[in-house]
């Protein structure tokens, strides 16, 4: 398997502001200079620790590409988590993809050296729609 570091400069990553790496790879044009119809980057969490919760204003698709498996964890009402398991193990349970719907909050964690995977979002992600809980915040905690 490649290295960490192989990954991130092969496929041109940044830091994240969640922790990890990530690249825009299309922006799909919106209507008259519009945010956009639709987004899609890559993404590799941060490891050895779970990625900060945060939400966007926009659908989005998580479809896992390589390394290790990750969960991904999601709260749709701020208080209870489900958890998708995004792999390739399916006797096991590990999914392809995964949905996080507009307006919940989502974190993912890697159970290995490192994941690889994709985020595609309609409409497409702005910074404005992006919301960044604080770093020990929880579901069932207040928001500041």
């Amino acid at each position: 398997m490649p290295s960490l570091e192989g990954v991130v400069r092969a496929l041109g990553l940044q830091p994240h502001p969640e922790g990890g790496y990530f690249r825009e790879v299309f922006r799909a044009a919106g209507p008259g200079g519009s945010r956009g119809a639709m987004t899609s980057i890559y993404y590799m969490p941060p490891l050895a620790r779970p990625s900060r919760w945060r939400m966007i204003d926009a659908d989005e698709v998580w479809s896992f590409h390589a390394g290790a498996p990750l969960s991904l964890s999601v709260s749709r009402d701020g208080r209870t988590v489900e958890i998708h398991r995004l792999g390739t193990d399916y006797a096991a349970g590990e999914r392809p993809q995964a949905i996080v719907p507009k307006g919940a909050w989502a974190r993912a964690e890697s159970h290995g050296g490192w994941s690889l995977v994709g985020g595609t979002c309609a409409p497409g992600f702005v910074y404005e729609g992006f919301r960044m809980a604080p770093p020990d915040w929880q579901p069932g905690d207040p928001l500041p």
